[in-house]
């Protein structure tokens, strides 16, 4: 049974690696290709599990055996010397371009441990389509027409609700703009903007890579100001001379630390000297080890557009988020929506309205804390294990973690370190994506859409990539 074993083995392998067998794509049932291939079950039982355990393919239990991980195709960039040819995985091959997030999803890999994610398996799909099954029963046909483009009456009640219980953000509903997602919120703030003159947007270094690039993409520039251990240098943000500055003060991305009291005094000058506040509170809702601090909404009402969002909180799919423009821009935002595409859809707004209303998006926040809390102490765990010589930050809320390596434990690139780790079969950001300036190398990795073995697996990987770097 060996041989065939290992034949059968082989040919899987192969047509995996030439896309035969994409990724995603359901094998058939052990007993069917036994069948088929006139050999016993248990050659076809003995080939899926090596590749199993290779992380190739995945028991789904009634979803059956199915295609996971693909070997990562070698493109683009080589280095190396006479002992050999490095080649580097694709969305490291050259610096991040506007479709690198896309490569990236894209790029086959066994684990997945990229920032940004909730715990996707989790998506409340009962509670979801038992919501939606009662605002269809009880939708007049009227409502079923072109709608409100700041967004539905029962979301925004929803919303204005919502931040008043967990974010400590006094608003009426008439203030609340449902846009798509904090990604369309930016391009339309950008949009406005620089209609009124405006031409650059400063940003926290390291700041987000997606958050420069939709700024940028609206032809903003993104000067960099630096952040500390107090959150983002406001004596530096001055120096810059911008008008507009994009936050992420509840837990910065991606060092996770938090602006600290002289910083929001020093930052509430600086507003009060006209200059506007773009807080993204992308996900502050998930705190473990203490409260989080209030959005700076709540303080600068007039100084602060607010952005926020459910795709840390149910799933990026949805396509949901909010803005509190402040009076200046209310009107000018609510155009630039009207204009972009009338509204986002009404139905998707009403379930998620109904979700909020009945306390269920409360219930669910409150066990993904504790899943995404034990995920997190695993993966500080493991970086302890297998990453010694690392030093972790941003612990204390969110869905990352960050790294970051002094000189005496690597002295390489952190995309040459990624490009090593997908190679292996496990996807990480590196540091550098999110910096406009050079520092320290590093690596930005979630958690909260892994299970705690994966999560032990891959930074297992990352620390003997690093180890034989």
């Amino acid at each position: 049974m060996g041989g065939r074993s290992d034949w059968l083995a082989r040919e899987l392998r192969r047509a995996v690696a030439d896309g035969r067998l994409p990724v995603g794509s359901r094998l058939p049932a052990t007993r069917t290709l036994a069948a088929d291939l006139r050999v016993s079950r248990g050659v076809v039982t003995e080939a899926y599990q090596r590749l199993t355990e290779a992380g190739q393919l995945a028991g789904r239990g009634r979803g059956g055996t199915v295609v996971v991980a693909a070997p990562v195709t070698a493109v683009a960039r080589t280095t190396g010397g006479a002992r050999g040819v490095h080649r580097t995985p694709a969305p490291f091959a050259a610096p991040p371009g506007p479709e690198i997030f896309d490569e990236l999803r894209t790029a086959p890999a066994r684990i997945d441990l990229s920032p940004g994610l909730p715990d996707l398996a989790a998506f409340p799909r009962t509670a979801w389509l038992r919501a939606e099954r009662a605002v269809l029963a009880d939708l007049p046909s009227a409502d079923f027409g072109y709608g409100d483009p700041r967004g539905t009456a029962a979301l925004r009640r929803a919303v204005a609700d919502w931040l008043a219980r967990n974010r400590g953000i006094r608003a009426d509903p008439d203030e609340v703009l449902i846009v798509a997602g904090t990604a369309q919120g930016l391009g339309l703030i950008a949009d406005v903007l620089h209609r009124d003159g405006v031409s650059a947007i400063a940003v926290e270094d390291p700041g987000s890579l997606g958050a420069r690039q939709h700024l940028q993409y609206a032809r903003m520039a993104t000067p960099p100001v630096p952040v500390d251990e107090d959150g983002i240098r406001v004596d530096a943000l001055r120096a810059s001379g911008a008008r507009a500055v994009l936050l992420t003060p509840a837990h910065q991305f991606p060092t996770g630390v938090v602006l600290g009291g002289a910083r929001r005094r020093e930052l509430m000058r600086w507003a009060a000297d006209g200059g506007l506040i773009i807080e993204d509170d992308y996900d502050a809702e998930h705190r473990y080890d203490r409260a989080p601090v209030p959005a700076l909404r709540s303080l600068l009402p007039e100084q602060v557009c607010y952005a926020g969002s459910v795709s840390k909180l149910l799933a990026p799919a949805l396509r949901v988020g909010w803005l509190l423009p402040p009076p200046k821009y209310r009107q000018a935002l609510i155009d630039a929506k009207r204009f972009a595409d009338l509204g986002n859809a009404a139905l998707p707004q009403l379930v998620l309205a109904r979700l909020m209303e009945s306390g269920e998006l409360e219930r669910r926040l409150r066990l993904s804390r504790h899943r995404h809390r034990r995920r997190r102490d695993a993966m500080i765990a493991a970086i302890r294990a297998h990453l010694p010589g690392a030093t972790v930050h941003g612990a204390a809320a969110g869905l990352h973690l960050t790294l970051t390596f002094g000189p005496d434990d690597y002295r390489g690139s952190d995309t040459d370190l990624a490009a090593a780790a997908l190679a292996h079969g496990v996807k990480v950001h590196p540091l550098s994506w999110h910096r406009q300036r050079p520092s320290l190398p590093g690596l930005v990795l979630g958690y909260a859409a892994r299970t705690r073995d994966e999560i032990t697996q891959g930074l297992a990987v990352v620390g003997e990539v690093l180890s034989n770097g």
